[in-house]
């Protein structure tokens, strides 16, 4: 098997190429003291493992590993490091293992031992897809996963910037975005090094919980961005929207299909994260659910369902206290049921909330409605 090695300080590199050479193991096609040299190798000739130092200047081992990926995926990489707090971390990302400096014969040899007993087995076929078998992503309310064999599983991320960069690529569907922006609205305090340290760790966290749960969702690198591709699996809020329907409801089988749809809105968008990304998104579906809903409500109404209208109404209210659409709504509600009583309590807590929060009264339309009634 051909190695390339990649390590800023010269002592340590050919403190590694002896202790190699000695071996014998493996074949040494290059060493190189800079990331970028050894991405030219690897742009030129194929390479079977790479030893990549992880702490080195203007492109460290963690960002040169995913330029890696995307030349070759099925290159291994051996991390070494100076730094303890660096190993574990190091060794539960995508790679074979890790090396901690200096490097002795003894824990090398632990090293090509896995090296050559990895490379011996053959990689086992891709899992077809198992006939039935759905799976699900789900941002209304909170993000998360559901695969129709394990319905009762549940998700856990490693951290939580690990499912808000999840989340944020998911935001974007399928768009490319600059790791400097991910890095901006996901760690816009830390250091830019820093920073984009978390970030590489973070983006193999997340490729790990997906090949985990067998998720047919790829992270994909090229020229300092990041996308994330879906096949085979739903997301809730592309169904919402390939279902939302903002006319008037016309026959039974209509509100049924509607109703199906309305049911994917678990809550707001990512309500439960409040990321500030995410707000404008949020306010724009649930716009479209109280506007399908109200098309809904009036339809009960119109066929003399008047407690059903009331009961989506008063809980589409807790989204939009102020709408006077609603309000209008429930206050019909209330008249078809024949209960004035509800009908006046609500009239005037709806007035009163106007008046003390936005220094409004209700339209006079309304009002004049309410005081020919009363």
């Amino acid at each position: 098997m051909k190695a390339i090695l990649i390590d800023d300080e010269k002592p340590a590199l050919q403190h590694l190429e002896r202790l190699l050479l000695k071996d014998g193991r493996l074949e040494i096609a290059g060493k190189y003291t800079s990331a970028r040299l050894g991405l030219q190798h690897l742009q030129r000739e194929k390479a079977d493992i790479v030893f990549l130092d992880i702490g080195m200047p203007e492109m460290n081992g963690l960002e040169a590993a995913e330029h890696i990926a995307v030349l070759d995926r099925s290159i291994r990489i051996v991390y070494s490091t100076a730094y303890s707090e660096y190993a574990v971390e190091a060794f539960e990302l995508n790679a074979v293992d890790y090396l901690l400096k200096p490097v002795t014969s003894q824990r090398l040899g632990k090293t090509l031992e896995r090296l050559v007993d990895n490379g011996a087995q053959e990689e086992p076929p891709a899992a077809a897809v198992q006939a039935g078998r759905q799976q699900s992503i789900l941002c209304f309310k909170r993000l998360e996963f559901q695969d129709s064999r394990e319905p009762d599983r549940k998700l856990q991320w490693r951290t939580s910037k690990a499912q808000e960069v999840f989340a944020l690529l998911l935001h974007h569907q399928g768009q490319w975005i600059l790791k400097d922006t991910i890095v901006d609205l996901v760690w816009p305090d830390f250091k830019p090094e820093k920073a984009l340290t978390n970030l590489h760790t973070t983006v193999y966290h997340i490729r790990r919980l997906l090949k985990i749960w067998d998720m047919d969702v790829v992270v994909e690198f090229s020229q300092e961005r990041y996308r994330l591709v879906m096949r085979n699996v739903q997301l809730d809020t592309q169904q919402f929207e390939a279902g939302w329907q903002g006319t008037a409801v016309q026959t039974e089988e209509e509100w049924g299909r509607r109703e199906a749809v309305l049911a994917l809105y678990r809550g707001d968008y990512l309500g439960e994260h409040h990321y500030g990304w995410a707000e404008h998104r949020r306010k724009e579906l649930q716009t479209r659910y109280l506007q399908m809903s109200l098309r809904s409500a009036e339809y009960e109404l119109a066929v003399l369902r008047p407690r059903q209208a009331l009961d989506r109404l008063l809980a589409l209210q807790d989204y939009d206290p102020y709408s006077e659409d609603t309000c209008r709504l429930i206050l019909r509600s209330y008249v078809d049921i024949g209960d004035f009583i509800g009908f006046r309590k609500h009239y005037d807590k709806y007035k009163e909330l106007l008046e003390s929060e936005l220094g409004i009264r209700p339209d006079r339309m309304m009002e004049s409605w309410v005081h020919g009634l009363f």
